[in-house]
């Protein structure tokens, strides 16, 4: 069902290298970069279908930003994700052997888990129904929280922003849309 909220349009962090950001972002995860907004060095879209990642490189900002939780993205083919990613593993070492990235990504059960280069958590899922008709893109974020929170929060999304929102086992979960959420997970992080 879908509420007051009816789509989970983008997120959005500020990074600190473009090469790293179009290695992870477009080359491994699969998007593209938006040829017509932004397509200077100051600021960076990245289309995932008909969702975004909007990666701004602010010289002001004291440090790149990280979302306290995972992203969750959709993609037409993980087999074709984790070859992408080994050869975005191989092409960090080959452009940036002087920086210390985050990167990294493993296999988890019928998932791929990885870290962008500055330590933002993504979830890649393929195709299913949980997601509607989506076949590529942003699907949910599912932020970390304190324990005891999660029914307050689907308190406040249910009567402040008239959504569909549930807490259950130390989760709320927030419909933004047709096959997308926002969740928020209890974590002693």
């Amino acid at each position: 069902a879908v509420g007051n909220i009816v789509h989970l349009e983008h997120f959005n962090v500020i990074i600190d290298d473009q090469r790293l950001a179009t290695l992870f972002y477009v080359v491994g995860l699969g998007g593209t970069r938006d040829p017509y907004l932004f397509p200077g060095l100051e600021n960076m879209w990245v289309n995932f279908g008909r969702t975004q990642a909007h990666l701004p490189s602010r010289g002001d900002a004291p440090k790149p930003e990280r979302v306290r939780g995972t992203i969750g993205f959709v993609v037409p083919d993980l087999t074709e994700l984790k070859a992408r990613f080994a050869r975005v593993e191989l092409e960090l070492k080959r452009v940036a052997p002087e920086k210390k990235t985050q990167f990294s990504w493993r296999e988890a059960g019928d998932t791929v888990e990885a870290t962008c280069p500055w330590g933002n958590r993504v979830r890649c899922h393929a195709p299913s129904p949980e997601f509607g008709r989506t076949e590529l893109g942003l699907v949910y974020v599912d932020f970390d929280v304190p324990p005891g929170t999660p029914e307050g929060i689907a308190r406040f999304y249910s009567e402040i922003m008239k959504s569909s929102a549930r807490a259950a086992s130390g989760r709320a979960s927030v419909s933004v849309g047709r096959g997308q959420a926002l969740h928020f997970t209890e974590t002693s992080n």
